[in-house]
């Protein structure tokens, strides 16, 4: 290993990753594991490229250096950026999967036990055929989650870098908020967070924004395309910062108009949620009790909304095409993963299909503490309200129906004085 102090973190926290890694690796009675995911590499030797399309691994022996493969272009990142000092690049016209073969006979390895991230998404099935086809003389092995059982705890040093991506996410949030009003485009609102995410320190993130108004807030995963935001129109943003990868996300909702019953009760059912996390989320707990807590909440509404997915997922490292960690562990019905202080997640108590036809959100990023949990931001939780963006036929109907709701309460009081005199 290089020893350097010009990476993200100290040399000493990458030392203890692999000095963990490798008691992982004894324990399951490998030789070396061959590391393809590339949240994977980037944690235990700050190697980051956006050309992770290409095939690229990094061998760890359980007692020798390890090596890295990758395309002759990227071994700069190598260099550039890691403590990693053996190296086997191969050219565009090579083959990459025979480079990994010819340098893991070289190093001694082509008769051990070596384990591999069958599930990785750049270690594709047609690949991972020409390892078993080619390495006769080895035992491969499934190692999924070897590395990642590092990953779902964060060091202190994590927790202090992901409040940079916090300030990142809490920029382009507030800048989205700001840019919401009727006649702009959503294009401007991802825009506008965009730009304040990056003004704020924040790095391109694993996805960008979402930013989606009226009818479309109920297409799932969709952001912005063009569209006018309508007066009287609601606005459902979703913003995830990164910092040398690590990532914090946050949802948030902007009314153009007066709230209604139903979106002002969808806001304090999750804002319940979140309050009730903050309050009994703790170690000890598992996911799924987790789960339950938030969904429970969710659930007991009268507006016709429902939790329709996970309440929550691990986030952390992350590349394209996702910014969450939720393959190692998700808040979801039936999982029994233990929280331990260290974990941290987006919790997602958003509301599907208010009224029918509106989709809004609040959420949170926290970290499990040795008593409880910690959000990572400070920004207010209320819906963020502009009435003046409301048409003028909508605002007459909501204060015929303000003046409907008080009436009736007035009678009801009236009723009830005249049963109290009668008595």
């Amino acid at each position: 290993m290089i020893e350097r102090d010009d990476m993200t973190f100290p040399f000493e926290e990458y030392q203890r990753r692999l000095s963990e890694l490798r008691l992982r690796i004894a324990d399951r009675r490998l030789d070396a594991v061959v590391i393809s995911d590339p949240e994977n590499i980037m944690y235990l030797t700050d190697y980051q490229t956006t050309g992770y399309s290409f095939f690229q691994a990094l061998v760890v022996p359980v007692d020798d250096e390890p090596f890295m493969i990758t395309r002759a272009l990227e071994e700069s990142n190598i260099i550039a950026r890691t403590w990693v000092e053996r190296t086997r690049p191969y050219p565009d016209t090579g083959d990459a999967i025979q480079m990994l073969v010819d340098a893991l006979r070289e190093f001694g390895l082509a008769n051990k036990r070596i384990g591999y991230e069958r599930n990785s998404y750049f270690f594709p099935a047609y690949q991972q055929d020409r390892i078993h086809t080619t390495l006769t003389d080895a035992k491969l092995l499934d190692c999924f989650g070897i590395v990642e059982q590092g990953r779902i705890c964060k060091s202190p040093a994590e927790i202090q870098l992901m409040r940079k991506a916090a300030l990142a996410t809490e920029a382009g949030m507030q800048a989205g908020i700001d840019a919401c009003k009727a006649g702009v485009t959503e294009n401007e609102i991802g825009a506008a967070i965009s730009a304040a995410m990056f003004r704020a320190g924040g790095e391109p993130p694993a996805v960008m924004p979402y930013v989606t108004s009226g009818p479309r807030t109920m297409i799932g995963h969709a952001t912005w395309e063009g569209r006018s935001v309508l007066p009287g129109e609601h606005v459902f943003l979703e913003v995830g910062g990164c910092f040398r990868r690590y990532h914090t996300a946050m949802m948030r909702t902007v009314v153009l108009g007066k709230l209604s019953d139903s979106m002002y009760h969808a806001q304090e059912r999750m804002k319940h949620a979140l309050h009730a996390v903050h309050e009994k989320v703790q170690p000890g707990m598992t996911v799924s009790d987790a789960d339950n807590l938030v969904r429970n909440i969710i659930s007991e509404n009268d507006v016709g909304a429902r939790l329709i997915t996970r309440s929550g997922y691990s986030i952390g490292i992350a590349f394209p095409p996702s910014w969450d960690e939720g393959y190692i562990v998700s808040l979801k019905q039936g999982e029994s993963t233990v929280l331990q202080p260290g974990m941290t997640f987006h919790i997602i108590p958003w509301m599907w299909g208010v009224d029918g036809d509106k989709t809004c959100g609040i959420s949170d990023t926290i970290y499990i503490t040795d008593t409880g949990c910690e959000s990572f931001f400070s920004m207010n939780r209320d819906f963020t309200v502009k009435p003046e963006q409301a048409e003028p036929a909508l605002l007459e109907f909501d204060e015929a129906r303000k003046n409907k709701r008080e009436k009736a309460e007035a009678n009801t009081n009236d009723e009830k004085a005249k049963a109290k005199s009668s008595e």
